[in-house]
């Protein structure tokens, strides 16, 4: 008997279908039990179906164009003929933990996962946060690398390399600013509504346990860098740009979903204050 849920992520709704109990993803992914939906008869995002079933495209049958680390980890990504993806999810043992295939657009979506239960875990997390970062591009979205802190009903975004101090400079704006709570750790979204930004949070909070299921207005975006004296400039459109654009989870080898990200960033750095702060530890 199939399993299916639905779930709203930035009020964007797609579906995951599985094809064994032992695969439900409610029983081993409790982040994601506050993005639980309602199912309506929209069209959903996109479509994940969880199955044992798939398995490795014949190499004449695609063509390899990528591979990046990820997770501790590594990825290969496969274009295939018919238009669609393949991705090839490896731990840094290289045992492969998450096979994913796509279509061009990410709408219908199909992963295979390892049978150790905490790979699982992983492989399903990894697979739902590359179908939503891709097929929400063409509605908006980003799912950027981020610190989100909520204050007045606004959202600050504190972006920067891993282990700067995004986590530390969001701690110190819980404990000095009054009425500030923490949205999400690691990967929030960012989405343009009726011509307004506005940031989310989401089920991918890294090391820190924040899976809220919330919305702001996105108030501002800033770069953290370490320096020897504490200073903050507004950065120019094309720093801004290019700050922004670092922090984004896209597909620089497809251009349609590469297009619409950029266009999706020009649009917010032309509403948004984005921030270059040097600072202390």
């Amino acid at each position: 008997m199939n399993i299916t849920h639905t779930f709203s992520i930035a009020e964007l709704t797609f579906k995951t279908i599985s094809d064994s109990q032992e695969k439900d993803i409610l029983q081993f992914m409790p982040s994601f039990l506050p993005f639980q939906a309602d199912q309506n008869n929209k069209k959903p995002l996109f479509q994940l179906t969880i199955t044992q079933n798939l398995g490795l495209v014949p190499q004449n049958c695609c063509e390899r164009i990528h591979s990046f680390d990820f997770d501790n980890g590594n990825v290969i990504v496969d274009y295939l003929n018919d238009g669609g993806y393949q991705y090839i999810i490896k731990d840094t043992y290289n045992h492969l933990y998450c096979l994913l295939q796509t279509d061009k657009d990410f709408t219908d979506c199909k992963c295979t996962l390892s049978s150790n239960r905490e790979m699982q875990e992983r492989g399903l997390n990894d697979a739902l946060m590359f179908c939503f970062a891709f097929a929400g591009s063409r509605r908006k979205t980003l799912l950027i690398h981020a610190s989100l802190i909520r204050n007045q009903g606004y959202g600050y975004a504190f972006i920067a390399k891993s282990g700067t101090g995004k986590s530390t400079h969001a701690a110190l704006w819980l404990n000095h600013i009054k009425g500030c709570d923490l949205i999400n750790d690691d990967n929030p979204v960012i989405r343009i509504i009726e011509g307004h930004p506005y940031i989310f949070g989401s089920p991918w909070s890294g090391k820190t346990p924040c899976y809220r299921n919330v919305k702001a207005k996105l108030g501002a975006i800033t770069h953290i860098e370490r320096a020897q004296k504490n200073e903050i400039k507004k950065l120019s459109l094309t720093e801004a740009f290019a700050a922004l654009l670092s922090s984004c989870s896209t597909m620089k080898w497809d251009k349609c979903i590469y297009d619409h990200t950029c266009d999706t960033i020009a649009n917010i750095i032309q509403m948004t204050g984005i921030y270059n702060l040097r600072c202390l530890p």
